[in-house]
C-alpha cells in the first residue's frame, strides 16, 4: 500500500504581497507520476519553486512524509541562455547532483563518480563525458540535467518543462526517459507541461491550475471532467 510522500495543504503563494495562487492542497503517494497543467500565468511555476524549497508559502504548509525530505528532491527548472552557455564538461555538471547528498563535504567520492558514470551512460550520453556541455544540443543538455537530477535524487524528481524548446522527436524521447525513471527506480515525478496531451498519456495523476485548483486527480477522472474536456480541446 502506498504511503503519502508530500502533502500540499491550503497553500497560498505570491510574490510581495501579490497572491499568485491559492488555496492548492493535493498529496502525492510514492512513484506517483503528476502532470502540472494550466494557462500561462496560472502559477505552475510558481508551485514547483515551493516544493523544490526555492519558495516559501504566504500560507498554508507542504509536508514531507518521514521517508523524504527536500534534500531527497532532484530538480530540473526551466533553462536560461546563461545556463546553456556553461561552460564546464558534462560529467562536472552531472556529478555536482551529488553536492546534494553530500553532507557538505566539498569534493566527490568514488561512489559519486559511480554513480554519475551509471546515470550517464543510462541516459545514453556516457560518451559526451569529457566534452564542454555548453557545445551540446538543447536534448543532450535536457539529458545531462536528467542525469544530474538522478544524482540528487532516488526518491523525487521536479521538473518544470524539461521539453520547451526541443523539437518532437526529442520531445518524446525526454518524455520517454522520464516515464521510464518513473517506472524503473519508482520514483515520484512532479512535471508541469504545457502538452497536456501527452501529459496525459504519462502521468496518473494530474493538477490542473487555474490562480486555485481547478482540478486534481487520477488521468482518468481527468479525462471524464469538464475542465479536462475544455482544456484538451482547447488544444487541438
Amino acid at each position: 500500500m502506498n504511503s503519502t510522500l508530500i502533502r500540499c495543504s491550503d497553500v497560498t503563494l505570491g510574490y510581495e504581497n501579490m497572491t499568485v495562487l491559492e488555496h492548492v492542497s493535493f498529496e502525492l503517494n510514492k512513484g506517483d507520476y503528476l502532470c502540472v497543467v494550466g494557462e500561462n500565468g496560472a502559477g505552475k511555476s510558481t508551485l514547483i519553486k515551493c516544493l523544490a524549497g526555492l519558495k516559501k508559502p504566504m500560507e498554508g504548509k507542504i509536508t514531507f512524509s518521514g521517508s523524504v525530505n527536500r534534500r531527497d528532491v532532484g530538480y530540473l527548472p526551466q533553462q536560461t541562455a546563461i545556463q546553456r552557455d556553461f561552460p564546464t564538461s558534462v560529467r562536472e555538471v552531472v556529478m555536482s547532483g551529488c553536492l546534494n547528498n553530500s553532507r557538505l563535504i566539498p569534493f566527490y567520492s568514488k561512489a559519486d563518480r559511480e554513480r554519475a558514470a551509471n546515470h550517464m551512460a543510462e541516459l545514453g550520453i556516457g560518451e559526451l563525458a569529457d566534452k564542454s556541455y555548453r557545445e551540446l544540443s538543447g536534448g543532450q543538455q535536457q539529458r545531462v540535467l536528467l542525469a544530474r537530477a538522478l544524482c540528487a535524487s532516488n526518491k523525487m524528481l521536479i521538473l518544470d518543462e524539461p521539453v520547451t524548446g526541443l523539437d518532437p522527436i526529442v520531445t518524446g524521447e525526454i518524455y520517454s526517459i522520464i516515464k521510464k525513471i518513473n517506472h524503473k527506480y519508482g520514483m515520484t515525478i512532479i512535471m508541469v507541461s504545457h502538452d497536456v496531451k501527452t501529459a496525459v498519456k504519462n502521468a496518473n495523476k494530474i493538477l490542473h491550475l487555474k490562480n486555485t485548483v481547478q482540478f486534481f486527480g487520477s488521468t482518468e477522472e481527468y479525462l471524464n471532467s469538464s475542465t479536462g474536456r475544455e482544456f484538451i480541446g482547447g488544444q487541438r
